[in-house]
């Protein structure tokens, strides 16, 4: 039989000695990690909100060819920062983050503790803790999803937990224990790692973990079983849409300026928004059938040609692309490229207007 696992937080030294020698030795080379800086771990922060890191590659390296430090940020309009973030989603992070570059560039000096940069554009517990410790030494401890799966199985923590939000808030005090005061910045970095290259959801990676020794879950016959949260309820959603086309020009649905989702971005409107019933726009030419999941909703959506004649009057009032308002716009053909759509949206145009080309 194997020897009992060294307690923690009683060996917290002995665990930061493994873990950041582990790090230095084999953490990925990424571009935020390479020449650090406030502004990139900010910008890497947000974008890795809910996103892989082999999602985020290109983007970052785009971004910052754009926006290379906080005023160019700051000065640039919230509608390239929109157009430069398309297709990564959750698009909040990037008005947020143009707004925490105004913020930043017009004080003397960024703050430098966690409480004062939660009070910044989408800065919250976690991002607040990973900027702070990794910019300035500041010794906060993150925990996110990476974090909580670590601990649960460290602990071997069998409590149920309603969500993972839940779960961070009641280990907090444990990662705090453990965090390495001296080096705090590489040790929330070595966790972020640990959770995403070895203690996976799926198929930990157990015999090649620095911290094995430390884990209790580790020495059970199922690791993947931590933590344990309630299942995620699915919640079915259909949605029709709308194609109207004019020879020149889309109709598209432009989201207002204050929307707490897609602020600002172009979709291809629903049928609600255009004024018609869906079962009136499921009558019609059917062009594209797509299905997603977005958050704890699975989503089926049908996009249908529906000719301009069938809009009246809400297609006589739909204003041009140009206009700040949210609501119907018509975009032409040859301005789609300059405008920012949702990722899946700007897929879907292109697949229907390749349809289109190619029918007799």
């Amino acid at each position: 039989m194997p020897p009992s696992p060294v307690r923690l937080p009683a060996a917290a030294p002995s665990f930061r000695v493994a873990l950041l020698g582990w790090y230095r030795r084999e953490a990925r080379v990424l571009p935020w990690r390479q020449t650090p800086s406030l502004y990139r771990t900010v910008v890497s922060e947000f974008m890795l909100q809910q996103t892989q890191v082999s999602t985020v590659l290109p983007y970052f390296e785009r971004w910052m060819r754009a926006f290379p430090d906080f005023p160019a940020l700051a000065t640039a309009p919230a509608t390239a920062a929109l157009r430069l973030w398309e297709g990564l989603g959750y698009y909040s992070r990037a008005q947020n983050l143009h707004r925490l570059a105004q913020a930043i560039a017009g004080r003397p000096a960024p703050p430098r503790t966690p409480e004062a940069w939660q009070d910044l554009p989408g800065v919250g517990p976690y991002t607040a803790a990973a900027v702070t410790s990794i910019a300035f030494g500041y010794p906060a401890a993150c925990v996110d999803g990476n974090v909580v799966r670590i601990l649960t199985r460290l602990t071997a923590d069998r409590t149920r937990y309603p969500d993972g939000a839940s779960a961070a808030k009641r280990l907090a005090p444990l990662a705090r224990q453990l965090l390495s005061q001296e080096e705090p910045g590489d040790h929330n970095q070595a966790m972020m790692e640990l959770g995403a290259t070895l203690c996976t959801r799926r198929n930990p990676q157990c015999p090649r973990c620095p911290v094995a020794a430390f884990c209790e879950a580790g020495r059970g016959s199922d690791p993947a079983q931590y933590p344990r949260l309630a299942p995620k309820s699915v919640e079915a959603r259909s949605v029709v849409r709308v194609w109207c086309a004019r020879t020149d020009a889309l109709l598209l649905h432009r989201a207002p300026a204050d929307a707490r989702r897609l602020a600002g971005i172009y979709e291809l409107p629903t049928a609600r928004q255009a004024g018609l019933s869906a079962a009136a726009v499921g009558r019609e030419r059917l062009l594209a059938a797509r299905s997603r999941a977005i958050t704890r909703y699975r989503i089926a959506e049908s996009i249908h040609a529906v000719p301009p004649a069938s809009l009246a009057a809400r297609v006589a009032r739909a204003r041009p692309a140009a206009a700040d308002a949210g609501g119907l716009v018509w975009v032409a053909f040859d301005q789609l490229e300059l405008i920012t759509l949702s990722g899946p949206h700007r897929r879907w145009l292109g697949e229907i207007q390749r349809k289109l080309r190619a029918a007799p």
